[in-house]
């Protein structure tokens, strides 16, 4: 199976979805087959071999369990799934995917920690109205690359995470209730992760350095840390150790302003309750 098509390199979807035709060939089976198999609608599976869809990981785990293909689905699911990012942050998620210690501040709840239909929400822009036949594929990649990134909370040795929310973004709910509890919940069982610290920066803190925009502090196993940030319409990637000291700063003030842990624990179990009764 080459790698080049009409002379240009093929795109790493497409690779996906040859390998899957392929490896259905070979186990002989029709789509329909296939479908009757897996559980997994036709059309769909039509769609992935074809290169117009990006699945979920779930489903290349479960076709790589079906076709005993190891891990080679899910490796070049990972690939493709890259595809999928706009080229401004594709530094950064390079960056996120191989830290070793994250420090962030979020005016929202950070996609590593968003639930699939609390994502898909967000992504639609809340309004049905919003989201036509024509972008809802583009929604639905952009909500499984979204689920892919939190791998890393997961993986062995995984990432020492600081988190600090702003309140504000615990009291913006999405109109589906349950979509909100839901999320509310996903960040407390969050918090009880061994590698993650989060933190809620309470209104009363007052004015700070960043209520403009998002900041995430990454360090690697070697090298100086780097800052991206983050807000409406642009992101910026900076490297420069003076100006990346000085994030640093703004972020141990607004560390130092916020509730401890065991205190935001509280804070989102309350907002829970509320949001249940």
């Amino acid at each position: 199976m080459g790698d080049f098509v009409d002379g240009e390199r093929e795109s790493r979807r497409a690779e996906l979805g040859r390998t899957l035709r392929f490896l259905r060939e070979k186990a002989g089976k029709t789509l329909a087959q296939l479908s009757a198999e897996t559980a997994y609608d036709k059309s769909y599976l039509f769609r992935l071999e074809k290169g117009e869809r990006l699945s979920k990981r779930a489903v290349m785990e479960d076709l790589d369990s079906y076709y005993e293909s190891g891990d080679l689905l899910v490796r070049l699911w990972r690939d493709a799934r890259k595809e999928v990012i706009k080229d401004k942050y594709k530094a950064f998620m390079e960056l996120e995917a191989t830290a070793r210690v994250m420090w962030m501040f979020q005016l929202a709840v950070p996609g590593l920690l968003q639930t699939e239909d609390y994502a898909r929400t967000v992504l639609s822009g809340f309004s049905r109205a919003q989201t036509t036949a024509g972008n809802s594929e583009e929604i639905e990649e952009q909500v499984a690359l979204r689920m892919g990134r939190q791998e890393l909370l997961y993986r062995e040795p995984a990432p020492s995470i600081r988190v600090i929310l702003d309140e504000g973004a615990l009291r913006r709910p999405v109109p589906d209730g349950k979509v909100w509890a839901d999320q509310l919940s996903r960040l407390l069982d969050a918090a009880e992760l061994p590698s993650v610290a989060l933190q809620v920066l309470p209104y009363t803190a007052g004015v700070h350095d960043l209520m403009n925009s998002h900041l995430t502090l990454l360090w690697q196993r070697v090298g100086d840390p780097v800052a991206y940030v983050e807000g409406n319409s642009f992101g910026e990637l900076i490297d420069d150790p003076d100006k990346v000291l000085s994030f640093r700063w703004s972020y141990d003030l607004v560390r130092d302003a916020a509730l401890t842990p065991e205190e935001s624990r509280a804070f989102i179990k309350r907002l829970l309750e509320e949001c249940r009764s």
